[in-house]
């Protein structure tokens, strides 16, 4: 089955998110815990979310996929800042055992001129004090596009990251395709290479989802700014065969591309014609 949805508003609760999701075509979405420039969560409505589980159901809407505030910087020189990502955090993954067997996405962080390995270190040491051996929830890391002082812009940095943390069975990757393009692996041109670099390095069973964002810059730019999908640097060919390379094809997919509902219903049909797999 095809997994392909995008990101939704949050604001009014997991149930409405759902039938936006069926309303727009899409069997998975994803979504912020809490503002994604703020910190404060809503309260937990389980009477919301008890619906939602009943609806995503109902329509094979899973996995849902979680995305920590933008704020958060697990390797900031600052401890208050640190300590800040480790509560936001910690608490969102007390939230995201409500929806068992969910995905919860953050960008690793900036290390702002500390260097890549104290960066990873910092952010190893916040995953082994938020990672609990009973949780269901799945932590991904995020391919980043290496703007600035960005951890997390090669595969070998998200690898160092996954060897520091102790209970690394919790521990997986979203590939975000502006980023990786953004940060010099060509996709568009040699998609199996750099599949095959991340499995030598990171190993495929660790990629658990897809952001599919087109790019407004060309590859190598290290500058993350996402295009509709087909209207940047990447173009719809990559895209088709992206969706349906036998080693990404099985994986659930989240557009992030500048759109409305309409916008993300559109692009989710296109897809699904490209998809040459079970669409339903």
């Amino acid at each position: 089955m095809f997994k392909i949805g995008c990101h939704l508003s949050s604001s009014k609760g997991f149930t409405a998110m759902c039938r936006d999701a069926v309303k727009i075509g899409a069997n998975v979405f994803q979504f912020f815990t809490r503002n994604p420039r703020g910190s404060r969560a809503k309260p937990i409505d389980e009477g919301d979310i008890n619906s939602f589980l009943r609806l995503a159901e109902e329509n094979g809407i899973a996995p849902v996929l979680a995305h920590a505030p933008y704020t958060l910087n697990a390797c900031s020189k600052d401890e208050r800042t640190r300590e800040f990502a480790l509560e936001t955090m910690a608490d969102d993954m007390l939230r995201m055992e409500y929806t068992p067997n969910s995905l919860y996405n953050f960008h690793p962080g900036s290390h702002v001129g500390q260097g890549a390995e104290r960066g990873i270190e910092l952010i190893s040491e916040i995953l082994n004090k938020i990672i609990e051996p009973k949780q269901t929830t799945t932590i991904l890391l995020e391919t980043m596009a290496g703007k600035g002082t960005e951890v997390g812009k090669t595969f070998e940095e998200l690898r160092a990251i996954i060897d520091r943390v102790e209970l690394n069975d919790k521990i997986g990757v979203c590939l975000d395709t502006c980023h990786v393009h953004d940060g010099g692996y060509d996709i568009v041109n040699d998609l199996d290479g750099v599949l095959r670099h991340f499995d030598e390095v990171i190993g495929l069973d660790r990629l658990k989802a897809v952001h599919l964002n087109d790019s407004m810059n060309v590859c190598g730019a290290h500058k993350d700014r996402h295009e509709k999908i087909g209207k940047g640097h990447i173009g719809l060919e990559a895209f088709e065969r992206m969706i349906n390379h036998p080693s990404l094809k099985d994986l659930p997919f989240y557009l992030e591309t500048p759109n409305e509902l309409d916008g993300y219903a559109e692009e989710i049909a296109l897809l699904k014609k490209l998809y040459r797999g079970d669409v339903r």
